[in-house]
């Protein structure tokens, strides 16, 4: 085999996807009189899509998480670990896949999780083109449950990302209780949950709240279901509004990660523990090639020496981030990361030359270039790109660029990067930590989240053969010679990767499983099935 994986499946396999967070004394959360214990987690949005296939969303998947499950875990490093599946492989021609899963798993009405709900999830994404994963699995041809426990998979080509891609990306929904391939997508999942993760959604008030009773049954933890009785989503305005609840008690977890100088005012304060996790995306700057000025690498390459990166790194982000070097594999992911390539210098006359070498004047002398208003738009509920999106805007005015800021609620920030309706877009990615399938998701002409609309056949090739190869090796140069390619042509700016920090009620609670990213972090359905209250 090319590679195989022959894990027994225990509690300590599942345990390395995270960290167990002790914590400290008495107290729970009573919401009746049955003394039923209910984990209140703070969030700054509410959920758009109950179809997990469908969820883009952090709060989307935060809920969605804890009733579909995924195949494997992701570990601090990136790699995944066993979950529900057990073992995997693929052939000696790299062109078939197999993996078994575990047989002791029901969904809530009783029925079984079985290899047919995994063949129909896949079937349904890459029939219907549905979300990220399908922009994964290109090599994909067909799936095949051929016991209970095991699905053998057919591919186009080898794909060495693919069982990883799927096992941590794909989360697996019921045959039974979704409707025919063909309207998946379309399957708003709103009401009559069914779900086979440790909780499941009974109550919905938009705006409000979402509360989830556990499961009867979730062998993936040693008591074989949560050891806590509900889960209730809070929504909040912002994460000061929630920092606030934290320390009034009215609030146990806050979900979303803490900018600086909030974890700052959390820290020491009696009964409250604020916790680092791991990042493995990264933070950055899109800039929109359907635009005219910024389909010009001259314009480009003016803007990336338009940013101030120290100061951002500094002073909005409190030294809790690092450079990746302005490429868009991160030092994190130290096998793939090209160690020659450098972080764009922050130099304003640098960025003139280049405006006056595209053809920009400033006939008014006003200190701006003629006809290059940009706007940036960006989340206004997440405290640190606010704060940097503000020094980007001063610093680039030193270059004699005129930025106007567009802060929106997530929701409309977000469908506004779908419909790629801006000129620069600031965000963030939770996790990018397999570079062959994540290029071709952000940076192939129809990539599922290539909202800058880059189309470079180029790195189009250069992704087509990282994705062919069968091994680690020969991925290695194609995908170093993607990030190059990005970074020289400004396709993306990255700005830098940070180390998250969370805050909880560590009077309350313990048992909570620290897992990487944004994204996961102490809301992971293993965290939130293993938390109890403090003795």
């Amino acid at each position: 085999m090319i590679r195989t994986f022959r894990n027994a499946f225990t509690r300590r396999a599942v345990l390395l996807g995270g960290v167990v967070v002790a914590m400290g004394v008495a107290g729970l959360t009573q919401v009746n009189a049955q003394d039923t214990t209910r984990l209140v987690i703070g969030t700054t949005a509410d959920v758009v899509n109950f179809n997990p296939l469908v969820g883009n969303s952090r709060s989307d998947v935060w809920v969605t998480n804890l009733m579909y499950p995924r195949l494997m875990q992701m570990t601090a490093a990136g790699s995944k670990d066993p979950y529900v599946a057990t073992d995997w492989g693929y052939s000696e021609d790299g062109k078939s896949a197999w993996l078994e899963i575990r047989n002791d798993l029901t969904w809530s009405d009783d029925t079984p999780f079985t290899a047919d709900d995994i063949v129909f999830t896949i079937t349904a994404i890459v029939t219907e083109k549905i979300g990220v994963t399908a922009g994964l699995v290109p090599a994909f041809v067909s799936a095949k449950a051929v016991s209970p426990t095991r699905v053998e998979f057919e591919l186009s080509r080898p794909d060495s990302a693919f069982l990883s891609n799927i096992g941590f990306w794909m989360p697996i929904v019921p045959k039974h209780a979704f409707p025919e391939i063909g309207s998946v997508a379309s399957f708003a999942n709103d009401s009559n949950w069914v779900s086979a993760g440790p909780f499941q959604l009974t109550t919905v008030e938009v705006g409000q709240r979402y509360v989830l009773e556990a499961s009867d049954n979730y062998p993936l933890v040693e008591a074989g279901r949560a050891t806590i009785d509900e889960v209730e989503f809070r929504v909040f305005p912002d994460v000061n509004a929630q920092a606030l609840a934290l320390r009034a008690g009215d609030l146990d977890v806050i979900a979303n990660a803490l900018p600086a100088p909030i974890a700052r005012t959390l820290q020491g304060q009696p009964g409250i523990t604020v916790e680092k996790a791991p990042s493995l995306g990264w933070s950055h700057v899109l800039y929109n090639m359907k635009r005219e000025q910024l389909a010009n690498v001259l314009v480009r390459r003016a803007l990336a020496h338009s940013v101030d990166y120290a100061a951002i790194r500094a002073i909005a982000m409190q030294g809790l981030a690092e450079t990746t070097n302005s490429s868009v594999i991160s030092p994190v992911l130290s096998y793939w990361a090209d160690p020659t390539i450098t972080e764009y210098t922050f130099d304003p006359a640098k960025a003139k030359e280049l405006l006056t070498e595209a053809g920009y004047v400033d006939a008014n002398g006003d200190g701006f270039f003629d006809d290059l208003d940009l706007s940036l738009l960006y989340e206004q509920s997440a405290a640190d790109v606010a704060n940097w999106a503000q020094i980007m805007k001063d610093s680039a005015a030193q270059s004699g660029i005129k930025i106007s800021l567009v802060g929106l609620e997530r929701n409309t920030y977000l469908a506004r990067g779908r419909e790629k309706d801006f000129d620069i877009y600031a965000g963030n990615w939770a996790v990018m930590e397999e570079p062959a399938a994540y290029l071709g998701l952000a940076y192939r002409t129809d990539g599922f989240i290539n909202y800058a609309s880059i189309s470079d056949p180029q790195l189009e090739a250069y992704i087509d053969e990282a994705q062919a190869a069968t091994t680690p090796e020969a991925v290695k140069v194609p995908v170093q010679a993607a990030a190059k390619l990005i970074h020289d042509q400004v396709y993306d700016n990255v700005l830098y990767y940070q180390t998250f920090q969370f805050a909880f009620n560590s009077d309350r609670w313990e048992g909570l499983v620290m897992q990487p990213s944004d994204l996961l972090s102490l809301v992971n359905p293993l965290s939130l099935a293993s938390v109890k209250p403090k003795d």
